[in-house]
């Protein structure tokens, strides 16, 4: 038996009509995921999440804009629904997909994830979805595919951060096929219970808890199967500060700044400094997947 959780179930009443007046107002609510049953995750981290103020107004979406409040101020005007996404590639059921036909038929869970970016600074986040597994076996893996490549919408027309700016769009991500099967590695479509809203990735984004941010891609609308490793953006940009992998690694440093400890978003500007852990605690889990591999040089 599923246990479906609400809003209320988890943060006070205060909280929840602030935040249902906050997503009014970046009308992030005219996505209606598919309703489902929600499931606790084994996954979960123990620590409290951050508020929904927090979690919807601090954020790194530069579509929007550069500056952390802007995805709050200016995500409103994104449509989001419909919503497809293309699916290409070395894939069984190549197509381009409704999102709702994405989501049919897998389990929907509520996952506390510790959300780390390369700034480093971290917030906890109770996300909603679904394990990317789980669509991939749904579309069929080829055997020649070593790899999984994402895409973000462009519209610059919604998205006034794509009108300029030294980006080249689309926004451009990608895991190695052991990272995409991960059972940590999630498709998120909601958080704390209720649909995403358009400043944190509606309708659908990444999660991948144990690597920076900037892997989570959001708003995605083409995921490929590929051979050869995709280009992603930000090792683009800068490929001597942003490696393919990104996992987070207090030993590696980015070369303008320690990633040794971060600072939690929500303990005050000055104050909550906590040392970072390796794979942002999830080593258990996810160590293995880099056996041999040298984590200094894949970066």
């Amino acid at each position: 038996m599923t246990n479906r959780l609400r809003w209320s179930d988890v943060t006070p009443k205060a909280d929840f009509l602030n935040r249902r007046q906050l997503m009014a107002g970046a009308g992030a609510l005219a996505f209606a995921a598919p309703a489902s049953a929600q499931v606790k995750s084994p996954f979960s981290t123990d620590a409290p999440p951050n508020s929904i103020e927090d979690i919807t107004t601090y954020n790194n979406y530069y579509e929007f804009g550069y500056d952390k409040g802007d995805p709050a101020r200016l995500a409103g005007a994104l449509k989001v629904d419909p919503w497809s996404v293309v699916v290409d590639g070395l894939v069984d059921k190549p197509g381009t997909y409704d999102l709702a036909d994405l989501m049919a038929g897998q389990t929907i869970e509520e996952r506390i994830y510790r959300f780390r970016c390369v700034e480093a600074w971290s917030m906890v986040v109770p996300w909603n979805g679904f394990q990317l597994s789980g669509l991939l076996g749904k579309l069929g893996v080829q055997p020649g595919a070593k790899y999984v490549a994402f895409e973000t919408l462009v519209r610059p027309e919604e998205m006034p951060g794509q009108r300029g700016g030294s980006i080249e769009w689309p926004y451009r991500e990608g895991l190695r096929i052991d990272e995409a099967m991960n059972p940590l590695t999630l498709m998120a479509t909601g958080l704390y219970g209720e649909p995403m809203p358009n400043q944190n990735g509606a309708p659908i984004r990444l999660v991948v808890p144990w690597k920076y941010g900037f892997k989570s891609i959001k708003a995605i609308v083409r995921i490929s199967l590929v051979e050869a490793m995709p280009p992603t953006t930000w090792n683009m940009l800068q490929a001597s500060e942003y490696g393919f992998y990104a996992n987070v690694n207090p030993e590696v440093d980015h070369p303008r700044w320690s990633q040794a400890s971060e600072r939690v978003i929500g303990r005050g500007l000055f104050g909550g400094r906590e040392n970072t852990l390796m794979f942002n605690g999830y080593g258990e889990q996810v160590a293995s997947l880099y056996a041999g591999q040298d984590l200094v040089k894949d970066f």
